[in-house]
């Protein structure tokens, strides 16, 4: 049941990660020139990174295209999901075949979208492009020392219980 959740929230955050990158790219946020690398607070792709008006409109255009070429939300799949969840009796075959669908849905979205970034990371310059992996560098590094605090914390956890249960 976790694994369907996931599935769900997994597609519904893609859906919402591209129509929020499509607003920053294009500007659409609301605010100046400058929302290509300040979002209110999202992590993005370009945050830190001055570009160019000609890149800036490159990637608005990028991002236009990929916002057309992309299928609409498949609402009745989610629907079917919802209808599966919330029956009398819990089929799980069902379900894994309307997840394993859904999730195909999901990775085709994130293969395209992939393809958009990998363009516009060719649209920047080579300092642009080590800047950006700088920036990715640290992030990585970020979240491998939560990883670490997590990992501690369930060992610290699992200890105690085992403690507590002898």
């Amino acid at each position: 049941m976790r694994k369907v959740t996931a599935a769900v929230m997994a597609s519904t955050l893609a859906f919402s990660a591209l129509s929020q990158a499509a607003g920053v790219i294009t500007g659409d946020n609301g605010s100046s020139a400058e929302g290509i690398t300040q979002h209110s607070g999202q992590s993005h792709m370009f945050d830190g990174i001055s570009l160019t008006e000609h890149q800036r409109q490159q990637m608005r255009d990028l991002m236009h295209r990929a916002r057309h070429d992309q299928p609409p939300v498949n609402v009745s799949e989610m629907e079917t999901m919802h209808r599966l969840v919330t029956a009398e009796n819990f089929d799980e075959s069902a379900v894994r075949a309307q997840a394993e669908k859904m999730a195909q849905e999901h990775v085709a979205r994130q293969v395209e979208m992939a393809r958009v970034r990998n363009q516009m990371f060719h649209l920047l310059s080579p300092e642009q492009q080590a800047a950006l992996n700088d920036k990715h560098q640290q992030r990585m590094d970020q979240l491998r020392e939560v990883a670490r605090m997590q990992q501690s914390s369930a060992m610290t956890l699992f200890s105690s219980n085992t403690r507590s249960n002898q």
